[in-house]
């Protein structure tokens, strides 16, 4: 898909009809068509009401203040049952902590957040250094190849499979899942939900057998020996289990993979930001964050009132969905500063929502950085530039904003 072509069934951000503007499109973000949209809903509609076919009402929330009120206040607008705009499947429910309130979120997060503490991060930073040097030792000079498979998959996949103590041979499996578990028939991954559920059994029949290797061992590091000796996750049904695996799997590689790629693109967008990164390297802990918040690789979390309450002089029903929009939110130019230009130096740069706030805040953001951090240090070390010589190709989702394809010719020093 062209970054310049915009499909024409998609509504013209400036001159539809308000109500016609659709937050449910599978291409929403493709050629950056939801920039646009959103300014216009914080412009005109800041919370802005939906009628979504078989759903019904959306409450859509796209200014800073206001996400930041919603997900600060998990009494009134609840986590429980599902993140993303639908609903938990009667019949093949996947509950995870973070669709979960306390107590029981905060005891299953507790069980697992170990595996990314300051000491555990540290220990691995050796370990992700010595992968993103062979990864990039090995590119092809002076050809066009897909940085998103080429690097950012690879890489992201290698550190899930240590995170998980995955068999290495068979860490792509891990990519596919996480695609497969954000995936629905418009996306292009999976043909129907029959084959959806089919590719997710077998994870679950695959995690399971580590399971029952790590629980009759000694407690280890790795996640899965953690969720098996946890004491509020080792007596966990089946499906509850993969609930779990499936948030790790995603939250550890959707952020990392897109916003590796997303850098790329976003440098050679501003090529006066690449020539002040090649002068200052040591800019690079202040762009990790602006990357991950002009990214923003999960576009929204969805919440669930659990009583009247009034949003933006709008009454929200008990019981009805509201969708916190952070990647909205981290362009609202009455909190951030010129929001719209991808500025690596830029003042206050953790001001953004990419990995929310309160109690569900992601607990591998850390992580994240750290890798993004180590992937640029290297990156600068060994190329003088890394071109994008073609127009990227997208994710089909509305809550994963992400790259399926992104050519890039890198030139070495």
């Amino acid at each position: 898909m062209s970054e310049a072509i915009a499909k024409p069934s998609r509504p013209d951000p400036d001159s539809a009809a308000l109500a016609d503007l659709d937050l449910m499109l599978p291409d929403l973000f493709h050629d950056d068509y939801h920039v646009k949209v959103f300014e216009r809903l914080r412009r005109e509609a800041p919370v802005y009401r939906q009628e979504v076919e078989e759903l019904g009402t959306v409450w859509n929330v796209t200014k800073y203040q206001d996400i930041m009120a919603v997900d600060t206040d998990h009494e009134t607008f609840s986590s429980e049952g599902s993140i993303v705009v639908t609903d938990q499947e009667e019949d093949f429910p996947l509950p995870m902590f973070i669709a979960m309130d306390p107590p029981r979120h905060d005891a299953q997060r507790r069980e697992v957040n170990g595996v990314v503490a300051p000491r555990n991060l540290a220990l691995m930073e050796e370990t992700i250094r010595g992968r993103v040097k062979s990864i990039l030792e090995a590119l092809p000079s002076g050809e066009t190849f897909n940085w998103v498979d080429t690097v950012s998959i690879e890489l992201t996949t290698q550190m899930l499979a240590t995170l998980f103590d995955f068999p290495f041979e068979d860490r792509r499996k891990l990519t596919r899942w996480s695609d497969v578990a954000t995936a629905d028939e418009a996306s292009g991954i999976v043909d129907s939900e029959d084959q959806r559920r089919e590719e997710l059994g077998e994870c679950l029949a695959y995690f399971t057998e580590l399971w029952n290797q790590r629980v009759n061992e000694p407690p280890r590091g790795d996640l899965v020996s953690m969720l098996a000796h946890g004491e509020s996750t080792k007596n966990m049904g089946p499906m509850e289990y993969l609930g779990n695996l499936i948030l790790l799997i995603v939250g550890g590689n959707d952020t990392t993979r897109n916003s590796i790629s997303g850098g790329v693109r976003f440098l050679n967008q501003f090529p006066e930001e690449y020539a002040k990164l090649r002068a200052n390297p040591g800019l690079i802990p202040n762009m990790v964050p602006e990357i991950i918040r002009y990214q923003t690789p999960l576009a929204y979390m969805r919440r669930t009132t659990t009583k009247d309450v009034v949003l933006g002089g709008h009454t929200i029903p008990k019981g009805d969905r509201v969708l916190m929009w952070y990647v909205s939110g981290n362009r609202d130019n009455s909190v951030i500063d010129q929001a719209d230009r991808f500025w690596i130096d830029r003042p206050k740069a953790r001001q953004q929502l990419s990995f929310g706030f309160g109690i569900h805040r992601c607990m591998g953001n850390r992580l994240a950085e750290m890798q993004l951090r180590v992937l640029w240090e290297e990156i600068l070390e060994q190329f003088e530039r890394i071109e994008v010589v073609g127009s990227p190709s997208y994710v089909n989702s509305n809550f994963v904003k992400g790259y399926t394809d992104l050519p890039v010719v890198v030139h070495r020093r």
